[in-house]
């Protein structure tokens, strides 16, 4: 498995419905970005200004909402991730 560094986060993205609600199906190109994901791993966490590790608020297997365009898509083991930093996670979903 990936090991993230410093504040980042790898999460596996989670398929939006591939239908509206009145049952038509969409065009990959015309479906919404997912935000939501689970964590499946987590760096350390941040260094600050005194030198000490600042740890990460979120933990493996949260699930968490995340800016649409943010972080990059990266592909291991044959599966899709996203890597964010910590400062792009915009809640945990509980």
């Amino acid at each position: 498995m990936l090991k993230p560094l410093g504040d980042r986060v790898i999460v596996s993205v989670e398929d939006e419905e591939e239908k509206t609600v009145g049952g038509i199906v969409l065009a990959s190109n015309a479906k919404e970005k997912p935000t939501t994901g689970k964590v499946v791993a987590a760096g350390p966490g941040a260094t600050n200004h005194h030198g000490d590790v600042v740890p990460l608020t979120v933990k493996v297997d949260d699930n968490v909402m995340f800016d649409k365009y943010s972080g990059t898509n990266v592909s291991y083991d044959g599966a899709d991730y996203l890597v964010l930093h910590e400062k792009d996670l915009l809640a945990i979903v509980e």
